[in-house]
């Protein structure tokens, strides 16, 4: 366990939430809590895949334009887009414009409508790979579990990118599939509520 980062009300949180000021909401708000909304989940894998090589912190502050460029990540619309919306995406300087990931993300959305014909969604299929929490070691001291492995092997067999084990693990962190909120976080017991009382796909 690191050292945890006591926030402006005085109770501890986990200590990369007091790295930047954008860190806490989200910290609060959103890491750690299980989610199975499509939509969501498929954002999630392609902010983590942009993320890769840079910090969390600079995708964090340009999500709203990834929102804006990507139709809100829809990948039903996302499927069908063509070279002109490779290049309108490369004009946009709101987000990051690298091309081997934007064209990663959009295959990816095809990807992604292909696996709810054969899974039903995206949410059954990540979550059936949810890990025993009592496999997980102590709380950050992870990067990759035999889980984000499995995942990633299993997105790149049927043609996803951009999906390491590294990359799936942070996503795993992120949607719920796992609490790794430091022991002390006092949104750690609320995340294990949530997880309590999540219906599982």
């Amino acid at each position: 366990m690191g050292e945890l980062y006591i926030a402006p009300d005085g109770r501890p949180r986990c200590a990369w939430a007091g790295a930047a000021p954008e860190f806490l909401d989200y910290h609060d708000r959103e890491w750690g809590f299980p989610v199975k909304d499509d939509q969501r989940l498929f954002e999630k894998v392609c902010l983590e895949s942009f993320q890769s090589g840079l910090s969390w912190r600079t995708i964090l502050n340009k999500r709203e334009n990834f929102r804006a460029g990507f139709d809100g990540f829809d990948f039903e619309k996302m499927a069908n887009y063509g070279e002109e919306d490779v290049e309108r995406l490369l004009a946009d300087a709101g987000i990051i414009r690298h091309r081997g990931k934007i064209e990663a993300v959009i295959n990816n959305a095809k990807r992604a409508k292909e696996m709810v014909v054969t899974e039903g969604s995206l949410a059954k299929f990540f979550w059936s790979y949810e890990p025993d929490p009592e496999t997980l070691g102590t709380p950050h001291t992870l990067t990759t579990s035999p889980e984000s492995v499995a995942i990633s092997k299993e997105l790149k067999k049927r043609g996803w990118k951009f999906v390491g084990p590294t990359t799936i693990f942070a996503f795993m962190q992120a949607m719920g599939l796992i609490n790794d909120h430091d022991i002390g976080c006092v949104i750690r017991d609320e995340c294990e509520e949530a997880r309590k009382s999540f219906v599982r796909p």
